[in-house]
């Protein structure tokens, strides 16, 4: 793979052909900082296959990423992708990354931030109890991230709707998350912020008076936008899991940090998964119920009513799963270095082009069921 800052924005050539993919395409991002490099990758190998997605949806640093995708022509978007990743690496004076080992690298990162995207924060020099607000109460402050958005991202591509754009954010009064919806509403630059705003590392943002957070603490793989979206049509799901699914057990203190890590932010999407597939089945039930009632009852009013619990739509879920990296350590998340960018950009091209050359989504699907689940380690792991 080439070096991320090597390839201009705008020299990504049109994708030639489009391979056979039934129903609207969906590309689900997680969030985990530096780790978010591996969905880079996902979507290069989607962009050269000519899978461009209609609909994104996001969280947290994947919100940033995807906000990237919709905000440029489909010519552009890798570019583009490319360029934000390579002006958030950090590059210290000393030799980094997975095979030299990067503690000097997080701890400058820990120190100094990251360019172009976080620096510490003047507010918490007056310390951890001192009252500077909810929009200032954070270890650091992205404005270097609100500055380099706006180069790349054209908001007003982000809101046309070609593709459709989702991200998650958490009230922080009310604890709920809440999903702003490109074909419901304006989306600008403070929602991507705000479904970036990890508390206590990053400060909330306010939008329409109210104060929010990273969605990724409520939600980090928000598949159930795509189950509960209205009208439903059958769609093939590209969820992208940058935290591990699974793993060994851990036999240090930072092993337990890192393990207790997956669990908390990406394991969970499993059981969420599970949840909204027991639902589809559930309506393909109703729908089916109705099917079998003599037709004078089917145009009752009663039945039509139930009947719109019911659908007949079909989705191939495909999991793509970051697999762990050969020396990464329990810091992986602010690990900007750009080898190690470069690794995790790599793996993530390197998996998705196995998913694609496979085409789960051509298998069919149970009628009563209505969702398939894939997942790129398929092989190493029982769904």
């Amino acid at each position: 793979m080439t070096s991320l800052g090597d390839v201009p924005p705008d020299s990504i050539a049109e994708p030639a052909g489009h391979p056979a993919v039934a129903g609207k395409v969906v590309l689900v991002m997680q969030g985990g900082g530096a780790q978010a490099a591996y969905e880079g990758g996902v979507y290069q190998a989607l962009h050269e296959a000519g899978i461009e997605p209609d609909w994104v949806i996001g969280t947290s640093i994947g919100a940033i990423n995807g906000s990237i995708i919709v905000g440029n022509q489909v010519a552009s978007r890798l570019g583009r992708l490319r360029e934000f990743w390579s002006r958030i690496e950090s590059r210290p004076m000393w030799p980094s990354g997975l095979m030299f080992g990067n503690a000097a690298n997080q701890l400058t990162t820990l120190l100094t931030g990251v360019p172009g995207f976080f620096s510490p924060s003047a507010a918490f020099l007056w310390g951890p109890e001192a009252a500077v607000g909810v929009e200032h109460a954070a270890l650091y402050s992205v404005d270097p991230l609100r500055k380099l958005l706006p180069e790349l991202v054209d908001f007003d591509l982000v809101n046309s709707g070609k593709p459709r754009f989702t991200l998650g954010l958490v009230s922080v009064r009310s604890g709920q998350i809440r999903y702003f919806d490109s074909r419901e509403e304006k989306i600008g630059l403070d929602h991507v912020l705000g479904s970036s705003a990890v508390p206590p590392t990053f400060p909330a943002v306010r939008i329409g008076g109210e104060a929010y957070w990273d969605g990724g603490i409520y939600s980090n793989t928000p598949v159930e936008a795509v189950f509960d979206d209205y009208p439903r049509r059958s769609s093939v799901v590209f969820a992208v899991q940058i935290w591990h699914t699974r793993g060994d057990e851990p036999g240090s203190v930072a092993q337990v940090f890192a393990r207790q890590k997956d669990i908390m932010f990406g394991s969970r999407s499993m059981s969420h998964i599970a949840g909204q597939a027991r639902l589809h089945r559930m309506r393909h039930v109703v729908r089916r119920l109705v099917d079998m009632l003599p037709e004078e009852k089917q145009n009752t009013t009663e039945v039509q009513e139930l009947a719109e619990y019911g659908c007949a739509t079909t989705v191939h879920l495909l999991e793509i799963n970051a697999e762990p990296l050969d020396g990464e350590s329990n810091s992986r998340e602010y690990d900007f270095s750009p080898a190690t960018i470069d690794a995790r950009w790599q793996a993530g091209y390197t998996d998705t082009c196995r998913v694609i050359a496979r085409r789960p989504w051509d298998n069919p699907i149970d009628p009563a069921v209505g969702v398939a689940l894939y997942a790129s380690d398929a092989d190493k792991k029982v769904l």
